[in-house]
Parts: structure tokens; C-alpha cells; sequence
């Protein structure tokens, strides 16, 4: 019931309150896994939010959306720019959508997106290496974090788990908000592209506030009042068109 009502459940905790052993608890959670009906983690387990479901789930839902995101975000790359595509589905729609002929380097820990451009003899495209996390769809360790220190980004394509003035920009996972913290830190300029059910929520990783973002861009449909929100605490909005 607290998983599907979306709270982490920690094992220990469940021992004490139902006066059973904490291996009992672990099998359970594992059954419950196993079915995909939540995520395993040390001491316990999460819900499966948007952020913990395998990204491969993830590509096909809403691309036409992501799509129309994408083509904002790509027309804000230059020629000759070092451009890092960060793990996620939309960005995923933005190295769909690379003009040719720029002169880029593309940087990804994204498996997909490397594999989509890996044939594309106008981009030089740097893998960033490490254990591969298959809900992320790459690697967010610490062999990934010692690769991003290396680099000096143009323009990165931040993806985000939730977006909201309170909570600004932030992920449900430790190692991929310490990742995601890293390439603010290395990228001279710093996009996120929010898909509607991203706005107004806040996941337990803060990444960076929003006026810490050069550009959100917002679907053409995204609530006014969210909008509204986001350029009162200085943070810079462009919407989609349809």
C-alpha cells in the first residue's frame, strides 16, 4: 500500500512493525521487484515513479511532445559546440533531431543515444564510461563523475525527474543528482526540457535551482500558473509550439 501510494518503504523499519525478520521483508520486496511493481534499493525499496522506471519503458510515451521540445532545444546549439546530452527519453528525441554539418561534439552517458549516433560521421562522440545503471540507461558513478570533471561543456541538456519552484530542479536518486550536479558545474550554459507531468513537483535529489537554468523549455500547454511561478523566482521560459 505504500509503495503504490508512492512512499519508500525501508526494511527495517517494516521488521519492527510487524514483528517480522528483516530477511522475511527483503523477500517480500524482492517478489515485489521481480513483478515490477517496485524498485530495490539498499535498506529497502522505491515506488515506481516516472524516475525509476527503466528508460526503455520510457522512450515511446508522449514523443510527439518530446519532440516538439527537442526542436526548441536544438535551434539554441552552435556550430562547433561541445554539447552534453544527459540520460532521459527527451533528449533522447533532441540527438534525433541534430542538425548535420555543425562540427559537434556530442558527450552522452545515455547507451540509447550513443547507439543512435554513433554512425553519424559529422559528430565526434564521446561514451562517458562506468557501471552501467539500467534505470538511467548509463552510467552516474564515480568513474562518470571523474570523466565530467575532464570536460568543458558548451551546452548541456540537463534531463530533470521534477521541476518546481520550491524544490527546483532535482531527481529521485543519489548517484544520478551527484551526476547531474557535476555537468551544472562543467556546462557553461544549462538547458532542461519539462514535460507537463514533470512541473510543480519535487523528488528528494536537489539538482539546482530554476534560475540556476539558462533555459526551461515548457510544453504549449503547460499551466499558466506553473509558468507564472518559474519566471517569479527568475527563471528564464520559452513553450513549445504544438
Amino acid at each position: 500500500m505504500r509503495l503504490s501510494a508512492g512512499q519508500p518503504v525501508r526494511s527495517g523499519a517494516l521488521a519492527e512493525e510487524f514483528g517480522v525478520s528483516e530477511d522475511a521483508i527483503r523477500r517480500d520486496l524482492r517478489s515485489l521487484a521481480a513483478e515490477g511493481l517496485c524498485r530495490r534499493v539498499y535498506g529497502g525499496a522505491l515506488p515506481l515513479t516516472q524516475g525509476s522506471v527503466p528508460i526503455a519503458q520510457r522512450f515511446e510515451e508522449g514523443m510527439s511532445r518530446k519532440r516538439a521540445l527537442a526542436g526548441i532545444a536544438v535551434a539554441s546549439i552552435e556550430p562547433g559546440s561541445i554539447v552534453f546530452l544527459d540520460h532521459g527519453s527527451t533528449n533522447l528525441a533532441v540527438a534525433a533531431m541534430l542538425p548535420h554539418g555543425r562540427d559537434l561534439s556530442i558527450a552522452t552517458g545515455s547507451i540509447a543515444i550513443a547507439a543512435l549516433l554513433v554512425d553519424r560521421d559529422d559528430i565526434d562522440l564521446v561514451l562517458i564510461g562506468g557501471a552501467v545503471d539500467r534505470v538511467m540507461g548509463g552510467a552516474v558513478d564515480g568513474t562518470a563523475l571523474e570523466a565530467i570533471a575532464r570536460l568543458n561543456i558548451d551546452l548541456c541538456m540537463l534531463g530533470a525527474c521534477a521541476i518546481s519552484t520550491k524544490g527546483g530542479v532535482s531527481a529521485f536518486e543519489t548517484a544520478d543528482a551527484a551526476f547531474k550536479r557535476a555537468l551544472v558545474a562543467r556546462s557553461s550554459r544549462v538547458i532542461v526540457l519539462a514535460t507537463n507531468d514533470k512541473l510543480g513537483q519535487q523528488a528528494p535529489q536537489r539538482i539546482a535551482g530554476v534560475d540556476a537554468i539558462d533555459r526551461i523549455i515548457l510544453e504549449h500547454d503547460a499551466p499558466v500558473d506553473v509558468e507564472r511561478d518559474l519566471v517569479s523566482a527568475r527563471a528564464t521560459v520559452v513553450r513549445a509550439t504544438t
